[in-house]
């Protein structure tokens, strides 16, 4: 059973806020993403850009993983972004607004041509596709296996419904097909899907319940905008004592029966057929990967 890191929350930081390069993976954030697009003035780019590099240089950031949301490579910002976080150390990058497999292949060829450059080994540098329009929604399930890069996708309801035209409400209705789309694709190509932020911070039930819907859908983790939201979404994503243990003993009768082929082992009295066995699966999996059980 592979076991891939935990990215519960992602949580964003400002690239231009010093303050922030260094204590943001101190509130316990599974993945930290440092922003040069949206959070950033155009006029502050390239002095956050270089802060960040700087961070990235002397900071050390323990087990959090760090990320980086790079301007979209067609901006005058985008190659600058990759040339010079790469060899200051940046391994993870969000490629803002991607729309086609093609962006993915582009960044792919850059991010080679800097490992050559710097002595860094090829394919070291990881992708995470930020879909955040129509075009991307439609587009995802050829952007997920544009390259090998790519560890995780990303969903953003804010531009998404500002292309629509919708109004994002708190039900989701106008955001419930794309997420399943960026989800489904995320699950075919065997990477993780982040869900979008929750700017209502004051609506914590809101939050609970969006956060649910995520984990139904098949996300892996949430984007997050303040330190106070990440153990709220820990709390859900994070499996119980109760199924855990359930889910241990569950499989670890499958293993003791090989019913790979088909058929139907007993667990507590009740029928276990291949499905149930590989939902206790990815229970036990997530429980690994939040470190809860080794």
């Amino acid at each position: 059973m592979a076991i891939r890191r935990s990215r519960r929350t992602m949580m964003f930081a400002p690239a231009n806020n010093p303050k922030m390069l260094v204590t943001a993976h101190l509130y316990g954030p599974d993945c930290v993403l440092f922003d040069l697009e949206d959070a950033v003035k155009y006029s502050e780019k390239d002095a956050a850009r270089d802060l960040l590099a700087e961070a990235l240089k002397v900071m050390d950031y323990g087990d959090t993983e760090i990320f980086a949301r790079i301007n979209p490579l067609y901006t005058e910002f985008g190659k600058d972004d990759v040339k010079t976080l790469v060899p200051a150390g940046l391994r993870n990058m969000r490629l803002a607004m991607t729309e086609t497999s093609e962006q993915i292949k582009e960044l792919d060829e850059l991010l080679t041509e800097i490992e050559k450059e710097n002595g860094i080994e090829v394919g070291s540098c990881k992708i995470q596709a930020s879909i955040e329009t129509p075009k991307a929604v439609m587009n995802v399930f050829d952007i997920v296996k544009a390259s090998p890069r790519i560890v995780s996708v990303s969903f953003g309801a804010e531009d998404y419904t500002r292309c629509l035209g919708a109004t994002r409400t708190k039900e989701g209705t106008e955001i419930f097909m794309a997420r399943n789309m960026v989800s489904m694709a995320a699950s075919i190509a065997g990477i993780d899907a982040i869900d979008t932020v929750w700017s209502d911070l004051a609506d914590v039930e809101g939050f609970k319940n969006e956060i649910k819907s995520s984990m139904n859908l098949g996300f892996a983790g949430k984007s997050c905008i303040h330190p106070s939201q990440i153990k709220i979404i820990h709390d859900v994503f994070t499996p119980s004592k109760e199924e855990i243990e359930k889910s241990l003993r569950i499989v670890e009768a499958a293993a003791a029966a090989d019913i790979s082929r088909g058929g139907v082992i007993t667990v507590d009295g009740k029928m276990v057929d291949i499905p149930v066995i590989s939902k206790a699966e990815r229970v036990v999996r997530l429980a690994k990967a939040a470190g809860v059980i080794k």
